[in-house]
């Protein structure tokens, strides 16, 4: 059994990539830690339970699902703080996104950036989906560069992040563009060179699932995985479960 970091922030993480890793994490027996920025229990972007904008773009049924069971256990509603992670306790690190504004507390903390650094240079398995890729490309290593400086890696691509805001923009304002500049934008400036992004195929809407991941698309590179956005989470979880499971150092 391995013992897996999931730092959030107080709200407005994305279900789906909290929740569906959660529980396929734990399924294959591992411990899950959760972290927010002072110990307090923290919560998913709401709107993501109801239905975004006439019951759409939200999370499906299962994240839903889970979401509610994950509530209910000891480790979420027993998070650390970010000041209590101590890297080398952790075998493997998840680092989710979303894109409400109050995931703007986790994508900023300095903290937090220089646990992940510190974490990194530990060389141990490493998951980041959607919008946590930010947290890779703004925290430093010990030479001043992007920790995905030589990292292949994928983010939320431009495309995906320009529909939906197109789509909910006159109802919702700017609640999908959380900052001006895209993510993969900021992800590829981080990077020492274009060939490093791979933006994987067009997807509008499908999504892939537990037992069919035609429709998902995770990009490795040593023991770093990536994933685009909510339908990529059960092959990114599965591929992280493979991971833990090959030969290797676990704390």
């Amino acid at each position: 059994m391995a013992r897996i970091l999931i730092p959030l922030p107080d709200t407005d993480f994305d279900t789906t990539e909290v929740a569906v890793p959660w529980r396929l994490l734990a399924a294959a027996g591992h411990e899950l830690v959760f972290a927010t920025e002072f110990g307090s229990v923290p919560a998913c972007d709401p709107r993501l339970l109801t239905g975004v904008i006439f019951g759409q773009l939200g999370a499906d049924a299962e994240a839903r699902a889970n979401y509610a069971l994950m509530r209910a256990s000891t480790a979420f509603c027993q998070p650390i703080t970010w000041a209590q992670i101590v890297p080398q306790d952790f075998a493997a690190l998840w680092l989710p996104g979303g894109h409400a504004a109050g995931i703007k507390q986790y994508l900023e903390s300095a903290l937090l950036q220089s646990k992940v650094a510190a974490f990194t240079a530990l060389d141990r398995p490493l998951a980041a989906i959607c919008h946590g890729v930010l947290v890779l490309a703004r925290a430093r290593d010990a030479a001043g560069h992007s920790l995905l400086y030589q990292r292949r890696t994928t983010c939320l691509p431009k495309y995906m992040e320009a529909l939906a805001f197109a789509i909910s923009g006159w109802k919702l304002g700017r609640y999908y563009r959380t900052y001006p500049a895209y993510v993969e934008d900021e992800v590829r400036a981080a990077l020492a060179s274009p060939a490093q992004f791979e933006r994987g195929p067009i997807t509008l809407g499908k999504r892939g699932r537990e037992e069919d991941a035609r429709a998902a698309f995770v990009v490795e590179d040593g023991n770093y995985l990536s994933a685009r956005w909510p339908g990529d989470v059960y092959l990114l979880s599965q591929r992280l479960i493979a991971l833990l499971a090959a030969p290797q150092r676990t704390p």
